[in-house]
């Protein structure tokens, strides 16, 4: 099939072949006439197929076979509408309605936060055709009055699944009401979870459903590598490997954005030209970054998972999995970054026994068995085990054995809040001299300390603690260096890499131009996932699954929980023994593949399989 077959306007394929597309994919050849036909449309694709020109094309036609009306300030009125949940993918989008629009007479624009609000609401007012916008600024601006929503034809979610992971359900909602009943509605989600099929429910009448699970499918045309590493090695493995085969671009991935940070900080240090990537991160610095990145200026750009969403760079050979993503679909995100429109890529994961049971897990979503190289020296040490991982406040168990009890993870969850509050307190500076009641301390804020009153009382920063010392705790805060304890109570550096969980970037585009005015959600796992049984020996009274052979494309009907509650890890193919320890060498197992002796296990297990035969 051709562009010319689906009757779009000659206007839209004269730009569509300045493009250099004349054939469409599988998702634009299937929503396109249904979008065009006025059908509400129901679509499940990953990243990476073509769905986006498979909305703004028929979008386009549609809106110019007909005049706008005016909105309530005078200017053209909106007429459709497509929300995203991330800043990178909404300017995304609007580039696109641009490009494929440029021989039209309509007008597009982009709204989102972390940037000034007038020149948005300027344009706004004025008039357009197609907004693109993330729900928190959107709802800013309706919010003072500054949106007329009330002449939508056409509204578009896109990446639903991404939207709600990152709590933007009731914003979402917030806006489904805004708009008016009579509309052509259009939901794009790579996955349908309960949360996706119910808002679904609630939005689309009569919708007709496509999915795209093309035989070329991402995680196949892209080449896979496990490297087994130690847990304080990766920083070097990762400077190594880029340094070995020369890389020139590479996006590397981690759980956090601290981790993001010092990662990119490293790289720098170390001769390798990098910028982080993330929701703390201000527009102007997110959108140098991108075109650094784009241009070759910048050589390593590490990301967040949300802050990657939208982020579509042609060519883009490698990508690096620095810390393994405890939901199996951000693996596939993640990798989809390359190989983009069925071009093929390098995707590279480095796991230490903390994180193999991840990676099993992952493997097991993918149906594929993903080839393991060991780097000589970089391997775990001799009787490293795997540790809970911190997460801001929480913990998660990633390793390929059950997790330990609960009691254990409770103490790892209070050695990461408080390894994370002393990061904090000392991000903020020095603390301020006393004020007029003598000698408490002031605040750990930063700013400026009130001559008189408040007991020396930073503007910026908490009350004093009544003990003295530091605000956020006294004599507490110096019980180590940096406040952690391994759960035998001795000193440990465990969690010394990692601050805020990666759902934190939720808040990313939500008003940071004004002092972060939706305000922040925390450091918190999503709502389906209890952060102390996170993985799947944790799921015990959970159904196991039979996925079947073959290799191939996750099923985009899966879901990150049921991805949880998937049966052990280690199944079938491994029969993991040893308290169901099995993964990469545990005990027990298919041929040559098991590892020797039960509690052996993972990556560093004695004896066979995926093991370093210790």
């Amino acid at each position: 099939m051709k562009f010319e077959e689906l009757n779009l306007a000659p206007a839209i394929l004269q730009a569509v072949q300045e493009q250099g597309y004349d054939t469409p994919t599988p998702v634009q050849a299937q929503a396109i006439p249904i979008v065009l036909a006025g059908h509400d449309l129901l679509a499940g694709a990953q990243t990476g197929t073509g769905k986006t020109a498979a909305f703004t094309l028929p979008i386009l036609h549609k809106l110019s076979l007909s005049e706008a009306g005016r909105n309530k300030f005078g200017g053209k009125a909106i007429r459709a509408l497509v929300l995203t949940p991330t800043r990178e993918l909404a300017a995304q989008v609007e580039e696109s309605v641009k490009d494929y629009g440029k021989y039209l007479s309509l007008q597009s624009t982009v709204v989102f936060g972390g940037v000034g609000m007038k020149p948005q609401v300027d344009r706004v007012k004025r008039g357009v055709d197609v907004l693109v916008a993330t729900p928190g600024r959107l709802l800013d601006l309706q919010g003072q009055g500054l949106l007329d929503l009330s002449s939508i034809e056409i509204l578009v979610l896109d990446e639903a699944d991404r939207m709600l992971d990152m709590g933007f359900i009731h914003d979402v909602k917030k806006v489904l009401a805004l708009v008016p009943k009579e509309k052509q509605s259009l939901l794009f989600s790579a996955t349908f979870s309960d949360e996706i099929r119910d808002l679904a429910a609630t939005l689309l009448k009569n919708p007709q459903s496509i999915q795209v699970t093309p035989s070329n499918t991402t995680v196949q045309r892209i080449s896979q590598v496990i490297h087994p590493v130690g847990r304080g090695k990766k920083k070097e493995v990762l400077v190594h490997i880029i340094n070995l085969h020369n890389w020139s671009q590479v996006l590397v991935f981690t759980r956090t954005k601290f981790g993001a940070n010092n990662v990119a900080d490293y790289l720098t240090k170390n001769g390798i030209k990098s910028m982080a990537l993330h929701g703390n991160k201000s527009q102007t610095a997110r959108t140098q970054a991108l075109a650094g990145f784009k241009s070759g200026d910048i050589r390593v750009l590490v990301a967040t998972d949300i802050a990657a969403r939208g982020i579509d760079i042609e060519d883009l050979p490698h990508v690096v999995n620095y810390e393994i993503p405890n939901v199996s679909e951000d693996y596939v995100h993640r990798i989809g970054r390359t190989g983009r429109a069925g071009a093929s890529g390098e995707a590279v994961s480095l796991v230490c026994l903390d994180e193999e049971g991840f990676m099993m897990e992952i493997e097991r979503f993918t149906k594929q068995e993903i080839p393991v190289q060991i780097l000589e020296g970089f391997g775990p040490e001799p009787g490293e085990k795997a540790e809970p991982i911190a997460m801001g406040r929480q913990t998660l168990w990633g390793g390929a054995g059950r997790p330990p009890s609960r009691d254990v993870m409770q103490a790892a969850a209070k050695a990461a809040r408080s390894d994370m509050m002393q990061r904090i307190r000392e991000s903020k500076g020095p603390a301020g001299e006393g004020g007029n009641r003598g000698g408490r301390a002031g605040g750990q804020g930063g700013g400026q300390t009130r001559p008189e009153g408040n007991a020396g009382r930073s503007r910026n920063g908490p009350p004093p603690s009544r003990r003295g010392g530091p605000a956020s705790g006294g004599p507490r805060g110096d019980r180590q260096e940096r406040g952690e304890r391994n759960f035998d109570g001795a000193p440990s550096d465990r969690f010394n890499d990692r601050r805020n969980d990666r759902n934190n970037d939720r808040n990313m585009d939500r008003g940071m131009d004004q002092g972060n005015d939706r305000g922040p959600r925390g450091d918190e796992l999503p709502r389906h996932i209890d952060p102390l049984m996170t993985n799947q020996f944790a799921r015990q009274g959970a159904p196991r699954r039979n996925n079947g052979g073959g290799g191939g494309q996750p099923d985009p009907t899966r879901t990150s929980i049921d991805s949880l509650a998937g049966g052990g890890r280690g199944g079938p193919r491994r029969h993991g023994g040893g308290g169901g320890g099995g993964g990469y060498g545990g005990g027990g197992g298919r041929g040559g593949r098991s590892g020797g002796g039960g509690g052996g296990g993972g990556y560093g297990g004695g004896g066979g399989g995926r093991s370093f035969g210790r």
